[in-house]
């Protein structure tokens, strides 16, 4: 596995204008092909602390990127398991007239 400064330095120099996070992801396991992409999104998050040479606009996209990329998996909705006598429950209360 690479280490988290290899990471981020192949970061800021594929950080360019107008590149999508998939992208992003995908040049950089070119380089880092054993990389995780949570190695990735840590390395992203260590690029923006250390030095991005006062490229503001770099520093933007890579922290934009972090916290995408972070958050992305916690967006997905988990699956709601019920159980069958819930279900029954449900279904009774919806045949029931409303008055």
């Amino acid at each position: 596995m690479a280490r988290i400064e290899e990471l981020a330095a192949t970061l800021q120099g594929l950080a360019a204008p107008g590149i999508k996070r998939k992208e992003l992801v995908a040049a950089v396991r070119e380089k880092h092909p054993k990389a995780s992409k949570k190695d990735i999104v840590r390395a992203a998050f260590y690029a923006l602390t250390s030095a991005v040479d006062g490229d503001l606009e770099r520093a933007q996209r890579l922290h934009t990127f972090a916290l995408h990329e972070r958050t992305a998996e916690d967006e997905e909705p988990l699956p709601v398991k019920r159980r069958k006598r819930d279900r029954r429950k449900d279904a009774q209360r919806n045949q029931q007239p409303t008055h």
